[in-house]
Parts: C-alpha cells; sequence; structure tokens
C-alpha cells in the first residue's frame, strides 16, 4: 500500500501549501535529522526543510528547492524557531531569496524567558 503524501502548510490549520512524498522526506530526515527516526521526523516537514536548509549539502538544498520551491522555502524561513538557523544560514537565505538587503538581515528568532 503506497504511503500518504505529506502536507505542507502555512500555518497550523490552514490548507496545504504543498504536498510531499514521504520517501524523499524521510531520505532528507534520515541524512539530517539523527535525533529523531525518519518516521517521527516527517511528522514536521517543515523542520525537515529547514534543517536541509542549515546544514544541508549544495546538492541537497538545490534538489529539495527544485522540489518545493521558493514560497515554501521562504514561508519556513519566515515561521523559523529559535536554533534551527546559525547566523550564516540564516544570512544566506535571506540575500537568496531577497528578503532582506545586504546588511540588513534580521535578528535571528530567538527563545523568549518569562
Amino acid at each position: 500500500m503506497g504511503e500518504r503524501l505529506i502536507s505542507v502548510v502555512a500555518d497550523v490549520g490552514t490548507r496545504p501549501l504543498i504536498n510531499l512524498d514521504p520517501a524523499l522526506l524521510k531520505y532528507y530526515a534520515s541524512k539530517y535529522i539523527w535525533w529523531k527516526t525518519p518516521d517521527e521526523a516527517v511528522s514536521f516537514p517543515q523542520h525537515v526543510i529547514a534543517q536541509v536548509m542549515n546544514i544541508g549539502s549544495y546538492e541537497d538544498v538545490e534538489s529539495l528547492t527544485d522540489l518545493v520551491g521558493d514560497d515554501i522555502i521562504r514561508r519556513v524561513l519566515q515561521q523559523a524557531e529559535p536554533g534551527q538557523f546559525d547566523a550564516n544560514s540564516w544570512a544566506y537565505w535571506h540575500y537568496r531569496l531577497n528578503l532582506a538587503p545586504m546588511g540588513k538581515v534580521p535578528l535571528l528568532p530567538r527563545r523568549q524567558f518569562l
């Protein structure tokens, strides 16, 4: 029996922006998310995509970007959680997606303590 497609959504409770083949997402999860099983990781496709964006090889980043498109990549970046990106990747994606002019990259997301 074939696996269902995995949806990447804009926000919780909204319609899917794109449906991904879980086998491909599991490939990236097995390669870049070592603290969870691939089956666990694909439950959070945005996390898998963010991890590839942050530490993926050039080939994997290009392949994933071709697969999901700039709109999804942009959405994952805009909804990034604290700790998902390092400073270099954060700046790279803001420049690549024309989200910030040179020298004006927004601060990385930070944890809020009460």
